[in-house]
């Protein structure tokens, strides 16, 4: 079994107003497939109640880095009386959502991502050795990109959804 490391601990965003759910997951999906990182979708939940719709999707997207080391993001996002709307915007009528938003998300350095070091207790104690002694340099940098890939995607989800309440201000 792989050691998990945590690096980022409930790093926190929330929205309330207009939004376009289709293209915000989409804007998620495609920074990943842009960066190069492997898609993972552990849940995608929708369920309508009278208020509106509560959404509830968690990802789990990863990127093995070296033949030892995998990063690892958890995001999730829950939606809560999200509500269709049609809004005019430059003579044009849009179909957006209405509602409240927050997302979540940690971040993982994952040692030892196959599990080759934990077969014989004699293994397990060199993995850890080499890893504290000679690979500090290594879970840095993965620790940097970690860290570097976490606040570039918040920013970027946070600019989009900036962009929906200042553009569509009603």
């Amino acid at each position: 079994m792989a050691e998990r490391h945590l690096i980022i601990d409930h790093l926190k965003l929330s929205y309330e107003g207009l939004l376009n759910v289709a293209e915000l997951y989409a804007l998620i999906s495609s920074w990943f497939y842009e960066k190069g990182w492997d898609w993972y979708e552990k849940l995608n939940d929708e369920q309508v109640t009278p208020e509106g719709k509560q959404i509830h999707i968690v990802m789990e997207p990863y990127r093995n880095i070296t033949d030892y080391y995998r990063l690892d993001i958890a995001i999730t996002l829950n939606g809560a009386n999200v509500q269709d709307v049609t809004v005019e915007h430059a003579g044009k009528k849009l179909q957006l959502q209405q509602g409240s938003l927050h997302m979540t998300f940690d971040g993982y350095v994952v040692s030892d991502r196959k599990g080759k070091w934990e077969s014989k207790p004699f293994l397990w104690f060199l993995g850890m050795v080499l890893e504290k002694y000679f690979y500090r340099e290594h879970f840095a940098k993965a620790e940097k990109w970690l860290k570097d890939d976490v606040e570039d995607l918040h920013a970027r989800i946070k600019k989009f959804l900036n962009t929906f309440h200042y553009t569509y201000r009603t």
